[in-house]
């Protein structure tokens, strides 16, 4: 099964982190990033698609992304 993940939030270093920590955690990138401005709080958002195969997982919808 594959499983896809939107990681989102401010573009700085915490958000890059948190893209990296996907990355060694066996995600991959899917597509490039997007960003976007955030009028209200007058920053740019970040976002960034991430998969990875769950081998002879059965899809469980109250089951956390991040524990397949």
């Amino acid at each position: 099964m594959l499983i896809y993940r939107f990681l989102t939030g401010e573009d700085d270093a915490a958000f890059c982190h948190r893209v990296t920590k996907a990355l060694s955690e066996g995600w991959q990138l899917h597509g490039g990033p997007t960003y976007a401005y955030d009028g209200h709080n007058k920053k740019m958002k970040a976002g960034q698609a991430v998969t990875r195969v769950a081998a002879e997982q059965p899809y469980d919808p109250d089951k956390k992304l991040v524990d397949f």
